[in-house]
């Protein structure tokens, strides 16, 4: 099942009075209905400095002609975890010329964009094309409401089949009624209604439908014209009621005041669909030729209503095939014509109003909700597919791995031991030390040892191989927070506290700089080697098997370690067995932080055995990691913000760099074990997670410095930078430098 999508709306909303508010509006109900995702949110439009008391999905706003809002905007949407960006477009919508300040906001967006076109225009002068064409070159996908939306596209603007998408406008899904009982609501039982509805302004063509109304209350003197509607927000800031007052002028010289009711107001829209309910017949008299769609229409049509309209472009396609009457434009005696022919014949007047009803059914708004959820998967996956295809050349590539630098490291360093925490790069001495971070810690520099020895290194072993003695406690377990004051604050750390000590202290056995630091860190181990056998969560574990691993590298007849290492390492697989599932390879039913040094050490299990058992779960589960975090265009991790339960969804925010510090390591182990390039590949992609290559685009590696911040949070990158965060990239980093030829420069010296 795919997770609920992450779907963001840009245009003008409710309670902005315009069509496009109101579509928007119910767009979002729509799709909020189809997905159950509460996960949905809107950037409305302002055209007013006040702005609108918009409702709760509404999480910005942009003022129409404040060039600066449209690109914190997209700074707001490249920062967030949305899926894909839905934009409403009509022309006057967006400042610049020609809406042109739109294109500043969508090419600086680096999610997938659909774009629901309102308004095309079939012979547009330079600018509005241009504005067009950035549309279009941004846009991802382009819905239309009408074929001939399309054939304008593809010949004017040269747009791509592929790249077009017919949805119809949305409709309510009323059922197919009678209109009396509606009539009576609105008191008007009786009457016969003809309707025109939208916001009112000259182009309506309403002063025709005035002129045709004679003839036709000579025969039906019961009529009642109902013009329902608002002059338009726009025309009246420019011509304020000249045009309704023009119109009541004309109603009263025609001598139909008492056929003629305007209302003069902005409806909503199940207010609307009452009004839609008791009319008999809906009337769209626009003077121009050159409408690409109308919801009005539209919204006739799905509640199937006998219509008589002038031949505009949208009213000539869904309208075809019998569903409506067409008449010349500004052609009074034409429509005096329909009228009476749909008046004074019920078969006609019932076979209109059934034929419309009936197309009107693939426009409903779930109907169309269905169709833009369907949409938005499509091009989602197809981002996705695109990213594969692009990495695909670079699969065997190296990246340009950043230098060793330690400034950070160093930073954090006393003659204690490693501070766990600093904000914005200063050491918090409040939280003091902890043995999780001294263990790590070892491994690092024992690593950094390993591929050039240097005595400057030589002072911080001893300090962190000094502090993991202190720490020990009689038993054999370690004390893991130490204040700095100098006193535990605990009597025994974690089970993960005693795996990392011993993962640190089996490096320095392995490989320490001197035989007395080696012997003390064997002697550690020996000290705990009963408690070792006890572990029983899978973590501590596999730290445990890590450091067992490096000393039987060293050491290959230690037969002791050896049998612990294999019982923990069967205890993992025996876990494995009983908690995986087809769907979900993993050794517990949710996925938290660390997760691939559990992997890793079933790998150094074979090799230290060559049971195919161990490296065949090792492999099982790290492609499952792989498959939940890599979506072909960078890692997307695990996020402490919830994890991820199995049957629920992935949380993304709270990304750690230990994850991937992690997976690189890991994946570099299954490359040696395996001899796949891919996993080598993957190595590579994952540690270009710190670099930048990341769900919000940023690196969280400070290459002045050497620190790493502590994580991605749903504001941006963490402004901690603690001592977990730069170990899991050094080790991370070292790991990957072995199996790369262009690593710039591993001379520690300069930094002491």
């Amino acid at each position: 099942m795919r997770k609920p999508l992450k779907i963001l709306f840009i245009g003008s909303y409710i309670p902005r009075k315009c069509g496009i508010a109101t579509f928007t509006s119910d767009l979002y109900k729509a799709i909020s209905s189809e997905t159950r995702s509460t996960d949905l949110s809107v950037i409305a439009m302002n055209n007013i400095l006040e702005g609108y008391h918009y409702p709760a999905e509404v999480s910005f706003e942009i003022q129409q002609n404040h060039i600066s809002d449209y690109q914190h905007a997209a700074d707001y949407i490249n920062f967030s975890d949305v899926d894909l960006v839905c934009v409403q477009h009509e022309f006057g919508l967006f400042g610049g010329i020609a809406g042109g300040y739109l294109t500043s906001l969508i090419s600086s967006i680096r999610k997938p964009i659909v774009t629901t076109l309102h308004t095309i225009i079939k012979d547009p002068d330079p600018r509005y094309r241009k504005s067009m064409e950035e549309l279009v070159r941004y846009s991802d996908r382009l819905i239309i409401m009408s074929k001939m939306g399309g054939d304008i596209l593809k010949q004017t603007y040269n747009v791509p089949d592929e790249k077009i998408e017919l949805i119809y406008h949305g409709v309510p899904d009323f059922p197919f009624v009678e209109t009396e009982k509606f009539k009576k609501r609105l008191y008007l039982e009786g009457r016969f209604i003809i309707l025109t509805f939208g916001l009112l302004s000259s182009g309506k063509g309403i002063e025709t439908m005035l002129e045709a109304l004679g003839p036709v209350v000579e025969q039906k003197p019961d009529l009642i014209y109902l013009i329902l509607g608002a002059t338009h927000p726009e025309v009246i800031k420019t011509e304020g009621e000249k045009y309704r007052l023009s119109l009541e002028r004309k109603v009263h010289s025609l001598g139909l005041d008492n056929n003629v009711i305007f209302h003069d107001r902005f409806v909503t829209v199940s207010e609307l669909c009452k009004y839609i309910s008791a009319s008999d017949i809906y009337v769209s008299p626009y003077l121009s030729r050159e409408q690409i769609v109308s919801g009005a229409l539209s919204y006739a049509l799905g509640m199937g209503k006998a219509i008589i309209s002038t031949p505009y472009w949208y009213a000539e396609e869904i309208l075809s095939n019998g569903r409506g009457l067409l008449v010349d434009f500004k052609d009074s005696e034409g429509f005096s014509q329909a009228l009476l022919s749909v008046i004074n014949d019920p078969d006609k007047y019932n076979e209109l109003r059934k034929k419309a009803y009936k197309f009107g059914r693939k426009m409903t708004w779930k109907e169309v909700g269905r169709q833009y959820v369907t949409l938005f998967e499509e091009v989602i996956d197809e981002r996705i597919q695109k990213a594969e295809k692009r990495w695909e050349t670079l699969t065997f590539s190296r990246t340009t791995l950043p230098e060793i630098k330690m400034d950070h490291f160093r930073l954090l360093t006393d003659d204690v031991g490693m501070f766990q925490h600093a904000a914005f790069g200063i050491p918090d001495r409040n939280n003091g030390y902890s043995t999780d971070d001294i263990g790590r810690a070892l491994v690092t520099l024992i690593r950094i040892h390993q591929q050039k020895p240097n005595e400057k290194i030589l002072p911080l072993i001893t300090t962190y191989l000094s502090f993991l003695e202190h720490a020990q406690t009689e038993n054999g377990h370690f004390h893991n927070f130490l204040g700095y004051d100098r006193r535990f604050l605990d009597e025994n750390g974690s089970e993960d506290t005693l795996g990392r000590a011993i993962y640190g202290l089996g490096y320095v056995v392995n490989s320490g700089p001197t035989d007395g630091m080696r012997a003390l860190a064997l002697n550690m181990i020996e000290k705990s080697e009963s408690l070792l056998e006890e572990l029983q969560y899978p973590r501590s574990k596999a730290y445990t098997i890590c450091g067992l691993y490096a000393v039987l590298k060293r050491y290959e007849g230690a037969s002791r370690f050896r049998r612990i290492l294999i019982k923990l390492s069967d205890e993992l697989v025996e876990l494995y067995e009983e908690k995986h599932r087809e769907d979900w390879k993993w050794f517990e039913p949710v996925v938290t932080y660390g997760n691939a040094k559990i992997c890793e050490a079933l790998l150094h299990a074979y090799q230290v055995t060559y049971d195919d058992k161990y490296k065949e779960v090792a492999l099982s589960t790290l492609d499952f990691l792989t498959d939940i975090q890599w979506n072909g265009k960078f890692f997307d991790l695990v996020g402490n913000e919830g994890w991820y339960d199995v049957d629920k969804e992935k949380a993304i925010f709270g990304q750690q760099p230990i994850d991937a510090g992690y997976l690189t390591k890991t994946y570099i182990t299954a490359y040696v074990v395996t001899g796949n390039k891919e996993y080598l590949h993957l190595a590579h992609r994952v540690f270009e997670w710190f670099l930048g290559r990341n769900r919000l685009g940023l690196p969280v590696y400070d290459f002045s410095t050497g620190a790493v911040a502590d994580g991605l949070d749903s504001q941006g990158v963490s402004a901690n930078q603690g001592a977990e965060s730069v170990i899991c990239f050094l080790l991370a980093l070292l790991s990957l430098s072995r199996y790369t030829s262009n690593i710039v420069n591993t001379d520690i010296t300069q930094y002491y």
